[in-house]
Parts: C-alpha cells; sequence; structure tokens
C-alpha cells in the first residue's frame, strides 16, 4: 500500500490496527488517541518506535525516529495546537528529527549534547557503517556514509518527577537508565500508561553499548517490577501490558545475575 496515510482513504474513519506504509514511514492506529509511526525500510537495529498521543491542549511526540525523511510532515497535531516533542535519550534513532519541532523536550543528564548532537555521543558513526542500512533509498544519490543528525537545542529538559501536563493528561518523567545514563520515561500515574522508550521493550533488550551499564539497568528492571503499569508503549517492539512489562523485567534480573 504506497501513499502517506489519509482518513480518507478508510472512508475518512481511522481503522485501529491498521498499518499502512506509506514513501518513509509506516503508521499504525493504536487508539483514537495514539498512532505509532516506524521506517519500515532502516535497518532493524535502528528501527524505533514513535510514538503520537493527541491531548486535550496539547499532543505529545515521544521520540523522532532518524531523521532520514522529514518526520514534521507526518504528524498530524492541528495547526496552532502545540505538539510537544520528548526525546527519551539521545540515540541516533530516537533523535534523528527532533530538530524538525519547536517544543523539544529531553533528559537532563545529556542536554548539553543535544547542541551538537556529536556522531560518538548518538552514535551516528555506527549507522554510517552499517551493512543494509537501508533496504531502499530515500532519495537518489543517498548514502549511509554522509548521514549527520541536525543539532537540536533543548528549550526544555526533563529529570525525574518532571511533569508533562497535555492538559487532560499529565505524565511524569521517570529517570530510568542502564541502556543508557540519560534514558527517561513516561507515565500517567492516573491511568497506567507507560511511554517507556529503551527502558524497556519487548524484543532484545540492549544492555552493552559504550554508555550502557548493566548495574544501573538491573535497578532499573528492579524499579519497574513494581510499577502499576496499564498499557506500555516502548521504544521498540510491540506494545505490552503490565503483566508482560514484569515478565521481561524479571527475566533480565535472572539472566543478569551475578554477572
Amino acid at each position: 500500500m504506497g501513499g502517506r496515510f489519509d482518513g480518507a482513504r478508510f472512508g475518512g474513519e481511522r481503522v485501529v490496527g491498521e498499518r499502512v506504509v506509506g514513501d518513509w514511514f509506516g503508521k499504525t492506529i493504536i487508539d483514537d488517541r495514539t498512532t505509532m509511526l516506524t521506517e519500515p525500510f532502516v535497518h532493524d537495529f535502528v528501527r524505533a518506535n514513535i510514538w503520537h498521543f493527541r491531548g486535550r491542549d496539547a499532543d505529545l511526540l515521544v521520540d523522532t525516529g532518524m531523521g532520514i525523511c522529514p518526520l514534521a510532515p507526518e504528524i498530524d497535531t492541528p495547526e496552532g495546537k502545540p505538539l510537544i516533542v520528548v526525546a527519551t535519550h539521545i540515540h541516533l534513532d530516537h533523535v534523528g528529527s527532533l530538530h524538525e519541532f519547536p517544543l523539544r523536550a529531553g533528559p537532563r543528564h545529556s542536554a548539553e549534547h543535544f547542541e551538537t548532537m556529536n556522531d560518538q555521543v548518538t552514535y551516528a558513526y555506527m549507522f554510517c557503517n552499517l551493512d543494509g542500512a537501508v533496504s531502499k533509498l530515500p532519495a537518489p544519490g543517498w548514502t549511509a556514509a554522509d548521514y549527520k543528525i541536525p543539532p537540536a537545542l533543548l528549550t526544555r529538559t526533563l529529570d525525574e518527577g518532571n511533569i508533562v501536563d497535555l492538559g487532560d493528561r499529565q505524565f511524569r518523567v521517570l529517570h530510568l537508565p542502564g541502556h543508557s545514563p540519560d534514558s527517561i520515561a513516561l507515565f500517567d500515574e492516573a491511568d497506567g500508561l507507560f511511554f517507556a522508550g529503551d527502558a524497556i521493550y519487548d524484543s532484545t533488550l540492549i544492555d552493552d553499548l559504550p554508555d550502557s551499564s548493566r548495574p544501573d539497568y538491573r535497578r532499573t528492571m528492579q524499579r519497574l517490577l513494581d510499577l502499576p503499569v496499564r498499557l506500555g508503549h516502548g521504544g521498540h517492539g510491540p506494545s505490552f501490558d503490565g503483566n508482560r512489562m514484569r515478565e521481561i523485567a524479571t527475566a533480565y534480573l535472572r539472566r543478569t545475575e551475578g554477572r
């Protein structure tokens, strides 16, 4: 199915669970508030989930993908309504298009690095040398070797306990290091909705990057065992409920015990 997602394609109705793949992005309607975007033509190692959540007074965008093609035109926030964009951490697959948006929030721990998007901090250099970086060229003559992430100075820094307020929904910031030292997540304490970034997700958890910390990751997993999550949307893989999240956390703690 080609072309961008358009409600008119389905008679003006959003079809829950339907995945539509356009020229670069794929979109899945999760529910009447939530859309997941992905980049299906990017290597699966850096194919992250991008979450658009609609609030009453403002919308929320969690992470911004690789930045290979413009993301902003794909986000259907009404004109004049604020769009708060939150980067859960500074790795390349989560901050590539951050510069496209005016309201940019991200972790205090790495705030200074958003001003430069240094290749060593974002791991952009890994993508430049990745075999099979894309399965489809985004433009004639494009090469992964030329990949760069534009600087995106944060307009708000986020730390443990801060609130991201959409008017009718409030998300508390949780600092959950391990995968990276700056990893944050957003948790709606009233509803149990959890945007987890790479703190936890239902796929192979990565804890061996140069800035990863297995002891920190274990502490994060221990903390998540007690978090009353109803529905979790991770930075990779499918969404999960609270029981599944606890299974993932428990499995990680068992696998890494004594390591």
